[in-house]
């Protein structure tokens, strides 16, 4: 069994490096023809399950691809809920809170890191009963943190796999260890 993960096509917030959680930020075109490009890679594959946000960039990045009318929308795919920092890059927020870091300091009003955890560890509950292969579109933080604990590693260690808009990146097992097999993979 081999989980997929996509991280939506390019937006002008994701190029810009503003932190986009909640807020629904279109495709820019680039990331709407990243998203086909996505969809001929993964083209030839069958998946049991395919799961996407319900945030429009990642839904339609799905489509794009291809799978939108396969795809079933999940909310612990959202991406992580950055409160206060919204829209904000972190050089800007670094401007009142010097060293910020997301993966280990507070997002005033947003979600807390053990928050996104406990989101994407009922997900990969659900992820590991799937019959086949499983598909995801979604965010980079949250793809990172669905990682970290796909892994059995605390939810910072999120901070040590970047993830590129519109790239490809596979969990799975080695014997019965979870594994990465493929990582950021720009196709």
């Amino acid at each position: 069994m081999e989980v997929v993960l996509v991280r939506h096509g390019e937006t002008e917030w994701s190029r810009d490096g503003k932190h986009t959680g909640h807020t629904d930020v279109l495709l820019t075109e680039r990331g709407q023809e990243q998203a086909q490009v996505v969809g001929d890679a993964l083209r030839s594959r069958d998946f049991a399950v395919v799961l996407t946000s319900p945030l429009g960039r990642a839904r339609d990045t799905c489509r794009l691809a291809g799978f939108g009318e396969q795809a079933r929308t999940r909310d612990e795919l959202m991406e992580w809920d950055y409160g206060a920092y919204e829209g904000r890059t972190t050089p800007e927020i670094r401007e009142e809170r010097p060293g910020w870091t997301l993966w280990r300091d507070d997002v005033p009003g947003g979600e807390t890191i053990e928050q996104v955890a406990a989101r994407v560890d009922r997900l990969i509950e659900v992820i590991r009963g799937a019959d086949g292969d499983v598909l995801l579109f979604a965010h980079g933080h949250v793809l990172r943190v669905l990682t970290a604990r796909w892994l059995g590693l605390e939810p910072h260690a999120g901070r040590l796999f970047a993830l590129d808009p519109a790239t490809l990146s596979t969990l799975g097992y080695e014997r019965e260890t979870p594994v990465i097999r493929l990582w950021n993979e720009r196709v």
